[in-house]
């Protein structure tokens, strides 16, 4: 009987000092981020603005496309908008 309280005492120390590691590594873990963020920010890139409007797509590339989406669907599928990207 004295091994397996022995047992049971070693299996709750350990699992304790498992989880109060983690926790540990968890809020280091928080406060490395935090003071990245603070010291390092990730830099901001401005959006470029496009005025150009989009270019067309030429009339057989679209009928490709067609021809593809109608092939893969078994003629159930439909193209609404095709653009560039």
């Amino acid at each position: 009987m004295e091994n397996l309280e022995t047992a049971l005492l070693l299996m709750v120390v350990g699992m304790a000092t498992v989880f109060v590691i983690l926790l540990i590594v968890i809020y280091l873990g928080k406060l490395l981020i935090s003071l990245v963020n603070k010291y390092a920010p990730e830099e901001v890139v401005p959006a470029k603005q496009d005025s150009r409007a989009p270019a067309a797509i030429p009339g057989n590339v679209l009928a490709a496309i067609t021809a593809a989406v109608n092939v893969v669907t078994q003629g159930k599928g439909k193209v609404s908008k095709v653009e560039k990207l």
